[in-house]
């Protein structure tokens, strides 16, 4: 049993990093993204940040409509890497909850017709 506690705390840390939207250091992440940049970087920074701030403000405000599997999927996704990405992240969910509502015929790897 001891040598399941580890496992049995690592999954409840990751439900529960799910329930609320994540932490990322976007400064770090924009940072990197304006050093990139080869116009401008102060401004790639600014706007960057901006972008950032303004994808985790509707994150707050949407959080609850993704379900526990598109947020837990996601955030992985978005946090893969040194930039972790509320902008990634907020993209990833939303094509999740769309291909969700997808009708069965038109999602890959049904038995569709063929014609």
């Amino acid at each position: 049993m001891p040598a399941l506690l580890p496992i049995i705390l690592t999954a409840s840390y990751v439900v529960l990093a799910a329930d609320a939207v994540p932490k990322f250091n976007v400064e770090l992440t924009c940072h990197a993204a304006a050093t990139a940049a080869t116009t401008s970087p102060g401004q790639s920074a600014t706007n960057c940040q901006r972008d950032e701030g303004d994808a985790r403000t509707k994150l707050e405000h949407d959080w609850a409509q993704y379900t526990a599997a598109q947020r837990a999927n996601c955030v992985g996704f978005a946090s893969l890497g040194a930039s972790p990405s509320y902008v990634e992240l907020l993209t990833c969910l939303e094509m999740a909850k769309q291909a969700k509502e997808l009708p069965e015929e038109s999602k890959m790897g049904t038995g569709g017709t063929r014609r």
